[in-house]
Formats: C-alpha cells, structure tokens, sequence
C-alpha cells in the first residue's frame, strides 16, 4: 500500500475510530512490513481502526448489493478482509514466532472483536442472498468467479447465516469461546515446553549423545546463565536437557542412558498435561473444545463436528476418511508388528536386559538402521548443511517449474531470517521469507508456512497487473554452534522441502482471484499435496546428490552412502504410517463418536483407539492430547487424515515423473509445466479432484503410495 493510498484510508475512516499512532507498521495493508519498526502498544489500535474500517466498508457492500454485479460484490468483499486479514495475520504470525506476554495480552484484548466481525460477515443476509441469487442464474462464465461464490456460500452456511434467536446467539458466543480456547492451548504448550529442563554435569549423563547435540546442550546452558555456564562446551558441560524438539528428540535416539530417555519421554508426554502446573494443563480446555465443536455443528444441523467437518473437505463423509484410514492400516499394522519384532530381537541380541518401553524405541531403532545399512544420522548431517540444502532445493524447484529463486536483502522479524524473490522470465512474480532454526525461548515449535499476502489483481498497486504473493516458511532446526553452519538432520531437509511445497502452491498460482488463489480455497484435505510431492524428491539418488556436500571440504556425499540412505528410507514404514493412522483414527473418534454425556473421557477413548493403532501400548498417564497442537490450536480438527489421504495424491503425482524418467531432465521438465500449470497453478479456483485429474488424467491410486514405502 502506498503512503498516499494508506493517508487516504486513514483519512476516510476518521469518522470511525481515532486515526492510531503516525506511521503505524501495523496498517501498511498488503506491504511488505517494516517489522523492526513494530512494537506491541501498537497492536490493539491497528487492529481497532482495521476493524472500524471493515465494518464501516461493510455497511457500504450490504447497503449497495441489492444493485451490484456479481464481481463488485466479490471483489469489495476481497478488500475488506485483505486489509483485516494482513494485520491480524501478520499480528499472529509475531506471536509464533517472537511471542512475549505483552503481544498475548494485546492479542487476547482485541481478538473477541475480531471474532465478533467474521460472525457479522459470515451472518450477513444481504450478501448471502446475493451469492444465493448468482448461483442460482450460473454466477460467471469465469469459473474462478463461480468457485467463489459457491465457497462463499458453503462457508456462510457454516458461520451460521441461517440461525436467528437463541441459536444465532449460542452458535456466536461459542465461536468466542474456541477462539479463546485454542490460543489458550498454544499459549501453554509453548510456555509448557519452555518450562521444563534438566541439568546435566557429568560425562556419564551424555553417554552416547554426539558432539553436535551436545554442543547445543552446551550451548543452551550458557543462554540459561547456569552457573559454571559461562564456559561451556560440548566436551566438559554443563549441558541443559530441553524439551525443545532439536534437543529432546536426538537425546531419546542417542542417549545411553536408559533412566534419563526414561524421564525425558515422561516430560515429553506429560507437556501441559494433569500433572504439571494447573494454569499450562489443557486437559479441561480439551473437553471444553470438544464439547463446544460438537455444540456448533449440532445447531448447524450435522451429527458430529467430523461431519461439519468433513462437509468442506476433499473426502466425500467421514466413512470414506475412516476406509482409507482401514485400507492402509491392513498393511501398516502387520508392518509395525514385525517391526518391533525385529528390534525386540535386535535389543536383546545386543544385550538388552529390559522389554523394550516406549523410551527405548528410538534408541534401539536408530541403532538398528545404523547396524544394518551402517550410517548414522551424525553420519548426514556434514553433508547438509543449509547453505547447500537451499541451493539443491531451489535448483530443483528451477528445474520442475521454469522460475528462479534470488535470496534478497528485505529485513525479517529476527536477523536469521531470510528473504527470497521469485521470478519467471528475469520479472518478479513473487517472494517469501525463511525463519529456519529454532528459539525455545519465543518461538513456537513445529514447521509451517503461512502466507502474507495472496495474489490478487484487484489489490494490485498502481501500474502493476497483479499484486504478488508473499509467504512465510517457518521451521524449527537446530541453529549453527559455534563457526559451524546449521547442520541438518534427514527429517529437517525434508521438512524444508515440505514447506517450501506449501510456499510453491501459494506463489505460483495462475489465479488472479484471492479468495480462490494460491492456498486459498483449496479443501483441506488436499492443501498437504504439493508439500509431501517436494519430499519425494529426496528418495531420487540424482537430486540428492546434486547438493548434498561436505559443509567443510566440499566433497560430494559418497554414491555408497546415498544407497544406503535410500535404502533406509523405507526402513520402520509401517511403523510411521500407524502412528498416523493412530493419530487420525483418534482425531475423528473425539470429533464424531465420542460422547462425554456417557461417562467416557478423552483418556478412554485415547485407549481405544491405541489397541488397535499401536504396537506398543500408550503409558497409562500418557497425556500426549494436551499437546496435540494440530487438533486444539491449529486446523486439522477432523482432519488429521488429511495427510494420509494427501499422501496418497502426492505419491500418485512423483509417480507421473517417474513413468516420465527422473534422469530425462527435458521430460521432467514437461511434466513439472504441467504440475505447475494444474496444481500449483490453478489454486482452489477448480475443485482438488478435478485438479488432479487435469494433472493425472485419472482419479488417485493407492498403488505408488504403497510401492514407495514397501507396503503393496
């Protein structure tokens, strides 16, 4: 937005709310922010003035649609909750990633005023009889104009535009309350998982634990300000024990141990649980989402939240959610079950006196992959350093997609983030930023992208045809220790190609209509399709091999090592895909069967779902729900399936490259045309199926799914 533009909505809402400070960061709508200029006492009247200026352009749109074509509506519909949507957004985006109590407070201030304002337009009768009336005369020959206002429909329907009286009011009051309830839940998993430690001060207590980990440990213990910190090393300690994924995850896979994985993995599962501080447990919050969910998609009409739901999803009901759940279990489950039979032996072979617990499984599977395809992860990590991981990952993106990838000097929230143009024909067409490694201390953990802003040509500034599309790609690896450069593990390389997946459908949509560009509009179910296809490029020994090299020679990783990492890509699968399935089996048995009127609590029902989901049993105070970030906090409420039933249309999508020759770089690249131009192109204006098949040429399969992790 220019200084002229902005001056100009800031002096048309005057007679709404008093105009915030000068130069408030906050409402430079649809810029790129000048983050170092933001501070906290500026969130709360941002996002007031944002709001006046909504409501009063809304009052506008519902006072004038009686009269407006279809494409008014729509397009003043976009601006409004652009300008709403890049500094709330941009305001949540702060609290991920450099969250202090100060940003909370303001953000639990404003945001029952915000909530207040979608229920207003999601309720709006004037607009919902306009989308109505469009549908019904074919809405648009433009079919990105159609999708919108079938999905503006559907949406309507489910913020409840067709309550009134007590209902109305019911349904708006709970919205609030799962408002409050889910930034309640983040707010203390975050502050629970930053909360627990333990200091380490003996060799003994790292035994087994490589130098890299043990240098963070260190490293951790001299932020802390320990005493006897102020000199730590990997070599000599102190060392502090966190549960921050980087540090609690290598320590359960490499610790010797046992007494310590022991307690690690209870505080691990135990995070904001019963058992911890009262003001982190969010067991209540749990039944109390769980009961309100349930409430809303019973006033709505529908039996059980998975079922409203499931209503806006790419799978046709939650009986074809569960049966794809049941097919892949058929495989997964025996899979898992030799799987532990294998490390069972391996353990005992090597001198385990103790049955395998929960704790030792991922000591003993990392030292069976290592015993039989002889690498470790330590092995890796010099061949990854992240310098080369990016260059071997936009190469590749160049590659499939005909775009370049330029790093760029725009400032971040925190010095280690980067920024990165796009580009198509020398022009750019859009950009993102890049925060890779992890601060316990504010920000949360996981790895995620999130868009700025979105692509659109209404929004467009002047003397441009389309406003470009911005994104944030967030992930949480380990920082560099010391002069060495951030050294990935195998699951940080592929969570990078992951969320760079996510950024390629949002950046390089084709679609010049917000609401149905990018990300936008697309069924949940099918968002995770183009972030698990970049992941499969990592089993291909070419583009592995193309960046990964030795951060301190610049040696190219041995052919021999990439056969055994390859190998070992399938090593444990039927393991991995039962813990999903146990995950997403759970997820809808709490959003669709589960009834708390019968006496059964989430725990039963945890219980359940484990007998036939795990193969090793869940602890008794196993309270791993409470830090179920993704159903509670996030949005996989029935939906975690998700990424199974996207998995199988990722792997049927590497599967055309594959027919195609991975090696034929000129048929590789016409078939990425093709993926660009349909997938990642055409955004949520077409639906997910329809997508595919212009892809495909077909429906999905399960075949290559099953084939990649040797599950046929």
């Amino acid at each position: 937005m220019s200084t002229e533009d902005r001056s100009e909505a800031e002096a048309g809402a005057e007679s709404i709310a008093p105009v915030p400070q000068d130069n408030n960061p906050l409402l430079a709508w649809g810029s790129i922010p000048d983050f170092a200029a933001i501070r906290v006492e500026q969130v709360v009247p941002a996002v007031r003035f944002t709001l006046a200026r909504a409501a009063a352009d809304l009052d506008a749109l519902e006072a004038a649609a009686d009269g407006l074509p279809i494409s008014e509506i729509v397009g003043r519909s976009e601006e409004l909750e652009d300008r709403l949507g890049w500094t709330w957004g941009l305001v949540n985006h702060l609290n991920s990633v450099r969250t202090t109590d100060a940003l909370r407070q303001a953000i639990t201030e404003v945001q029952p005023e915000v909530v207040t304002f979608h229920s207003r337009l999601g309720q709006s009768e004037s607009l919902y009889r306009a989308y109505l009336s469009a549908s019904a005369a074919g809405a648009s020959a433009e079919p990105a104009l159609a999708r919108t206002v079938e999905l503006a429909l559907r949406a309507m329907r489910h913020g409840g535009v067709g309550l009134s009286g007590d209902a109305k009011e019911a349904f708006n009051a709970n919205q609030q309350q799962l408002a409050q309830l889910g930034m309640e839940f983040g707010n203390a998993l975050v502050d629970a998982t930053k909360a627990w430690h333990r200091d380490l001060t003996h060799e003994d207590d790292i035994r087994g634990v490589p130098p890299s980990v043990r240098g963070l440990m260190a490293q951790n213990a001299q932020l802390a300000a320990i005493d006897g910190s102020e000199a730590a090393s990997a070599e000599a300690g102190p060392w502090r024990l966190t549960l921050d994924p980087t540090c609690v995850m290598p320590f359960l896979e490499y610790a010797d141990r046992r007494d310590l994985r022991e307690v690690v993995y209870r505080a691990w599962i135990g995070r904001a649980g019963p058992d911890g501080d009262p003001k982190l447990d969010n067991s209540e919050r749990i039944a109390r989402i769980l009961a309100l969910r349930k409430a809303q998609a019973q006033i709505l009409g529908f039996a059980s939240y998975a079922e409203f739901s499931l209503d806006a999803k790419m799978a046709p009901s939650v009986a074809d959610a569960l049966g794809l759940l049941a097919s892949l279990h058929e495989s997964s489950k025996p899979a898992a079950q030799r799987e532990l039979a294998d490390l069972t032996a391996f353990a005992k072979a090597e001198g385990a006196a103790e049955p395998l617990a929960l704790w030792d499984v991922a000591y003993w599977a990392r030292r069976l992959r290592e015993a039989r395809y002889t690498y470790s992860d330590e092995d890796l990590k010099p061949y990854f350093p992240l310098p080369r991981v990016l260059e071997g990952v936009i190469a590749l993106v160049e590659k499939l997609f005909g775009v370049a990838i330029r790093e760029g000097d725009k400032t971040g929230w925190h010095p280690d983030v980067r920024w990165f143009d796009v580009l198509s024909d020398g022009a750019p067409i859009a950009g993102f930023f890049l925060d890779p490694y992890s601060r316990p201390a504010d920000k949360r953990g996981g790895a995620w992208m999130n868009e700025l802003r979105g692509r659109s040509s209404r929004l467009a500034p002047p003397g441009q045809a389309v406003r470009t599309p911005i994104a944030y790609l967030v992930c949480n690896q380990a920082a560099p220790v010391g002069d060495k450069p951030s050294l990935m593990t195998w699951n940080e390389v592929s969570t990078l190609f992951h969320e760079l997946g996510h950024g390629l459908q949002h950046m390089l949509t084709r679609v010049d209509l917000l609401p149905v560009a990018g990300i936008s509009g697309i069924e949940w179910d099918a968002v995770e399709l183009p972030s698990q296809f970049m992941e499969n490029w990592l089993r291909h020994p070419k583009t592995l091999a193309s960046f990964a090299k030795h951060y301190e020679t610049g040696a190219p990783i041995p052919a021999s090592l990439v056969e055994r990492v390859l190998a070992a890509s399938t090593y444990r699968a039927g393991s991995a895909f039962l813990r999903q399935i146990y995950f997403a089996r759970l997820d809808l048995e709490l959003h669709h069967g589960f009834d708390a009127a019968s006496g059964a609590s989430i725990w039963d029902v945890q219980r359940t779902v484990a007998a036939d989901n795990t193969v090793i049993p869940p602890l008794p105070e196993d309270r791993f729900l409470c830090s179920f970030g993704h159903l509670f906090a996030g949005g996989y409420a029935a939906g975690y399936y998700s990424y199974k039933w996207a998995e199988v249309l990722s792997a049927d999508a590497f599967a055309a490259f594959e027919e195609a020759g991975l090696d034929d770089d000129a048929r590789v690249a016409e078939v990425g045309r093709r993926f660009r131009e349909t997938v990642l192109g055409l955004g949520g204006s077409v639906p997910p199926m329809e997508v595919f098949k212009r892809f495909r040429g077909r429906e999905p399969s399960t075949e290559a799914l099953l084939r990649h992790n040797n599950l046929s």
